[in-house]
């Protein structure tokens, strides 16, 4: 998330499809059942459940439409109900005789059941988020309370809570099962006491209302944070206007207009469209020389979504009174599970404690605070030594542009000058390269036509992974890889498609292979071109592929903890932010870095050069994750308890009395913040990550598994980044551990076989200039 309207593995549409709450969170996955009864009544007909017709069984993408969407999903949730009713009948007779629970009888029929929902659900709300339309979006809406409602069942469920209680408390029975068992059958009676099992009828009767009121307050979240970015434009007609831009930018500016109607438009001649789409929106930031249009595009940004957003009619895309009321359920839930605030019961499946976390967050803040106020000071006084206003601050929309100004005086190059040398093709080449000298697997692109792969876009692809000794598949990703601001959401994510499992092996085969889907938003190909990249967009494509890899990777047979399932929120950006280390590692860089004209390699001293800058600002890029981390905590703990405490408690406490979030925030930011925020910042209005995606009271989880990130990346460092025999067996290693385990083992347990120790911050804080005495001395005591 350190780029405009990142968003990393998302879960908003995947906690509405769960069936066990977060042990079934996207379950994605195909439609066979390995012999467990599944109704032969539903309509396959319809591309939302047909099963497929080769050994990986895709959802039919290029098939679904809003119409398919209700009859689709009521038929199989009617079917869904019945099984799960067979299911408690059984669990109940079995219970009654005093039989003991058996694993194949309650953990397999449940599997099956969240397997078909959702691989149904999980297509429908993908297609929502990268092919949106007012029709999809009623239908989803039309459908999502029954999906919840079922949700909630499941999770309530006495009969299978029961069951798993009592397999918990067999000693014997228990202790027979594995790692990767045991973990499912505490994760599952977690789950089901956090998602009302044991609440009272009335209690429980608004415990789901809650759950539904919260579904429908995220999609609408989503929704408007989606139509307010599609709804500004900045046209400009005149070359004055984008004076500094980069051809690159120009280009792209010109296709917008193009698309917007313009049909002369050129990168030449304008006009020229920008958008709040990231790849649009900061190299506009980094180098419109016109500071007007700068601050224009900032306020625009920054007002998304909410009471102040000018470029849209009415008040219906605000997003104020949704958060609100987001947060005001959130904590009610938690009360009603018996914990003092939402941030609390949060933690109840994360590694951290609300205590820890917090912790954490307070003691990076205070090291790198006063780094980044010099920071800002010294950016302020280069801005002044070249003309801008003595007596004038620095205002958010200069930062970005004087940085960049900066950054190419120390170091002697602009971000810009490198695209030619990142060309998408060449970028995949050179890290599917490195995936092979790592994990030892080969990735091959598939023709989607020729293999009838269904996908969403023209411009969708489609790989395989091969082991390198036996040269058999393992594993298959998607990679939609190009922004459409008319109908894709932002940001940058990795779900699943189809998980890892036994239990829906194909005939013929030991386990169902898995599938993910990866999605950013980068720069499409303009004028011929192939897709340039920025720094952060490579960045980007490492992150990701780093959450696909353990996705794809794993050796978890189990399917409800196979790859990314099952593993503690705050521990699932360990691969991703590991995976981002690589982009600097000189073999690395340089086997990518190729210009796409002339094929000549990056220069050796660009790559120093390179290599040098990225530490450039990391105290203020630092403090930024966590203004973010902090203020979602808070707003999650403290302003929550404050808000629904009573007026004298309020006052006694010097809490929050009358104030609203955007208030709060401000006065977190009085400790977070080198520059105070301006009056219509309404940044939490488009804060996707906490308000409809897994991360809230959970956002500190970057910097917290950024620890075990740092950390395992120096094992590769200790053991010598030239030293190729040396990298490869660490990487097997990394493999055999971190991805292959998933969450069939505690995170803390899963760092311990790969490091041989504990996690410790020292890797974490020499990449970001900060040393183990400056941590010492801001301890929080």
């Amino acid at each position: 998330a350190r780029g405009h309207s990142s968003w990393r593995a998302p879960a908003a549409a995947a906690v509405a499809a769960s069936v066990l709450a977060r042990s079934m969170v996207a379950m994605a996955a195909a439609g066979g059942s390995a012999g467990l009864s599944m109704s032969d009544k539903l309509d396959r007909s319809n591309p939302l459940l047909a099963t497929g017709g080769d050994s990986l069984a895709l959802p039919r993408f290029d098939a679904i439409r809003p119409e398919h969407v209700q009859p689709a999903i009521g038929a199989l949730l009617k079917s869904l109900e019945a099984r799960l009713s067979e299911l408690e009948a059984n669990l109940e007779a079995r219970a009654a005789s005093g039989a003991p629970a058996v694993w194949d009888e309650l953990v397999l029929p449940l599997e099956a059941l969240g397997d078909e929902l959702g691989r149904a659900w999980g297509a429908v709300n993908h297609l929502k988020a990268v092919k949106d339309t007012a029709e999809l979006r009623a239908a989803v809406e039309e459908v999502q309370p029954t999906v919840v409602a079922f949700s909630s069942r499941v999770a309530q469920s006495k009969a299978v809570y029961a069951a798993f209680k009592a397999l918990q408390s067999d000693g014997a029975s228990y202790g027979a099962l594995s790692r990767a068992q045991r973990r499912i059958v505490d994760a599952n009676v977690r789950d089901a006491e956090l998602g009302g099992v044991a609440l009272g009828e009335a209690e429980r009767e608004r415990f789901n209302a809650i759950k539904q009121e919260l579904a429908q307050l995220s999609t609408k979240f989503s929704n408007n944070v989606l139509d307010s970015t599609k709804a500004f434009t900045l046209r400009l007609e005149h070359r004055a206007e984008v004076e500094g831009l980069p051809a690159s930018l120009l280009a792209f500016a010109a296709q917008q207009a193009r698309d917007k109607g313009d049909a002369d438009a050129s990168a030449d001649r304008g006009p020229w469209v920008f958008t709040l789409d990231f790849p649009s929106y900061f190299p506009f930031m980094q180098y419109a020389q016109r500071r007007d249009l700068r601050e224009k595009m900032y306020r625009a940004s920054l007002s998304r979504a909410s009471d102040v957003t000018w470029y849209v009619e009415g008040d219906g895309v605000n997003n104020l009174p949704v958060c609100e009321r987001i947060l005001e359920l959130r904590h009610e839930r938690a009360q009603l599970l018996g914990y003092e605030h939402f941030a609390a019961l949060s933690m109840a499946s994360k590694m951290a404690t609300y205590e820890t976390a917090s912790a954490q967050m307070e003691q990076l803040r205070a090291a790198c605070f006063d780094i980044a106020r010099a920071e800002h000071d010294e950016l302020t006084a280069f801005a002044r030594e070249r003309g801008f206003p003595a007596d004038e601050p620095l205002q958010q929309w200069d930062v970005t542009f004087w940085a960049e100004r900066l950054k190419a005086e120390r170091f002697g190059f602009e971000e810009e000058a490198l695209r030619p040398y990142f060309s998408l093709p060449r970028v995949l080449d050179g890290l599917f390269a490195l995936v092979k000298r790592l994990f030892e697997v080969d990735t091959v692109e598939v023709d989607v036509a020729s293999r009838n792969i269904p996908v969403w876009d023209s411009s969708v692809r489609f790989f395989e992974l091969r082991d390198c000794g036996s040269g058999e598949p393992v594993a298959c990703f998607y990679l939609d890889a190009y922004s459409r601001p008319a109908e894709k959401r932002g940001g940058a994510w990795m779900d699943e498609v189809v998980s890892r499992s036994t239990l829906f092996a194909p005939s013929g085969a030991r386990v169902r292979l898995p599938v993910a889907h990866m999605v950013t938003n980068q720069s499409p190909p303009v004028d011929g071109q192939p897709s340039l990249m920025t720094f952060r967009e490579v960045e980007t494509l490492f992150h990701e592929l780093g959450h696909a890899l353990q996705h794809m990777l794993t050796r978890e047979d189990n399917g409800l903890v196979a790859g990314i399932r099952g593993v503690e929120w705050d521990a699932v950006e360990l691969p991703s932010q590991f995976m981002e280390n690589w982009f600097y590692d000189r073999a690395t860089l340089l086997g990518l870095a190729r210009h796409f004209e002339t094929d000549e390699p990056l220069p050796d001293e660009l790559y120093d050069k390179i290599v040098a800058a990225k530490k450039f600002r990391a105290a203020t890029m630092l403090l930024r994750q966590l203004h973010f981390s902090i203020v979602d905590l808070e707003l999650h703990s403290h302003y929550s308890v404050a808000k629904n405490a009573s007026a004298s408690d309020r006052a006694e406490k010097c809490e929050v009395n009358a104030e609203n979030i955007l208030a709060f925030e401000r006065r977190v930011g009085e400790r977070t913040l080198v520059l105070a925020p301006q009056d219509y910042d309404r940044f939490l209005c488009s804060f996707g990550h906490i308000f409809a995606g897994g991360y809230a009271a959970g956002y500190y989880s970057y910097k917290w598994a950024e620890i075990l990130s740092a950390d395992a990346f120096a094992a590769f460092e200790e053991a010598g980044l030239e030293n190729d025999a040396a990298v490869r067996a660490v990487g097997r290693k990394f493999r055999d551990t971190v991805l292959a385990l998933g969450g069939g083992a505690a995170p803390l347990e899963v760092f311990k076989l790969f490091r041989g120790r504990e996690p410790t911050p020292d890797a974490l804080l020499r990449q970001n200039d900060l040393t183990p005495a400056t941590m010492a001395a801001s301890a929080v005591p």
